[in-house]
């Protein structure tokens, strides 16, 4: 099938899971608007809405918190007003996009009561009238495929496609100068070449535990870089392991809870290499092409780093692909048995890789 897009020149894309599942949908986004969508609307969560000034692609951004998806909003009232303001926005077509775990027909039944005429997805039940460019559901026992590629595939179902599938994420001049004025404020004097660590995640599954986090970071002391604390204290016990973690390595600067979206990504741009969980700083790395350290969860397998140097750790357990968002074991061994020793060293290694280490120790000498 494929649209004759001079009848929708207006599309309406819809994601409403978090930030790094909006950052996978980038090239599908930018595969509609350059195959002849005149005008992106991304309907997204309230967390993916603060993504608006930095996807190049997208010209409006409605923040709706779905009654199906987790979320602490109560009553329906938001769901009528959203149906109001969709009516009155008028797309010509909706594009939703889902993972395979999750059905489409909410947010198709949402766009059939907005009077959205032409509406394409993924599912695996017949959804008759709600979904008018059907494509059937084939995960997971066909396979499984990355979550970048499952969304370009479901747009070039109808013809759109792009030559550059890399994510996208836009840093602005005005967000690193105000990351600059925050370290000048810290007394960091370098311009770049740090180390970039962020311990949190939006699910307690998916956390590499704070002691261990701080390890790694103690094991990379003799490379001499800067390290960047971006987040993390969601985990209760990461001030305690930071605590300890200071005394061995003074050079570390914890900003975390105190930069927008829009510097963390200029901190990120700047880095050389970011120690992680699977999230949402995860995927703004990737999308600017800094090597990322990821300490991966098995809750799925879907979401790793998308076309960016990636080491991916974490160890190999019976309960894995569980899709929880509280480890059901209560051990987090697929976390918990990745060594400290060896995260660090992923990280030596991607910044030999890449070169980044080197021409930043020669740029931006730090002593800590």
């Amino acid at each position: 099938m494929a649209w004759d897009w001079s009848e929708c020149p207006h599309v309406l894309c819809v994601r409403l899971d978090n930030m790094g599942d909006v950052l996978m949908c980038s090239p599908a986004l930018r595969a509609l608007k350059q195959s002849g969508a005149r005008r992106l609307s991304l309907l997204t969560s309230t967390a993916g809405a603060r993504l608006q000034p930095h996807l190049p692609d997208v010209d409006t951004v409605l923040a709706y918190d779905a009654a199906w998806i987790k979320n602490d909003t109560q009553g329906r009232e938001q769901d009528e007003r959203m149906i109001a303001r969709l009516r009155a926005l008028r797309p010509d077509a909706a594009v939703i996009f889902t993972a395979y775990s999750q059905s489409a027909l909410p947010a198709a039944l949402l766009c059939h009561l907005a009077g959205v005429p032409r509406v394409l997805a993924h599912s695996r039940e017949n959804p008759y009238r709600l979904i008018t460019e059907w494509v059937r559901e084939t995960e997971p026992q066909a396979g499984i495929r990355h979550e970048v590629r499952r969304q370009l595939d479901l747009v070039a179902s109808i013809g759109a496609r792009c030559a550059d599938q890399r994510m996208s994420f836009q840093v602005r001049a005005e967000d690193r100068e105000s990351l600059r004025h925050k370290l000048d404020h810290e007394g960091v004097t370098e311009t770049g070449g740090w180390i970039c660590a962020h311990a949190g995640a939006s699910a307690a599954s998916r956390r590499y535990p704070a002691q261990q986090m701080m390890q790694a970071l103690v094991g990379l002391r003799a490379e001499g870089r800067r390290v960047l604390l971006l987040g993390g204290h969601e985990d209760p016990a990461l001030e305690d392991a930071l605590a300890h973690a200071r005394r061995l390595l003074p050079g570390l600067i914890d900003l975390s809870g105190r930069l927008t979206l829009g510097e963390l990504g200029a901190a990120l741009e700047a880095a050389a290499v970011l120690i992680c969980n699977n999230s949402g700083p995860a995927h703004v790395a990737a999308a600017l092409g800094v090597p990322v350290v990821d300490l991966y969860a098995l809750t799925n397998p879907q979401h790793t780093p998308w076309q960016t140097p990636a080491r991916v750790l974490n160890r190999d357990v019976p309960c894995k692909y569980c899709y929880r968002s509280v480890c059901p074991e209560g051990h987090q061994a697929c976390l918990a048995g990745v060594e400290p020793s060896s995260v660090a060293e992923a990280a030596r290694e991607l910044m030999a890789a890449t070169g980044r280490a080197r021409a930043a120790q020669e740029e931006f000498p730090c002593s800590l």
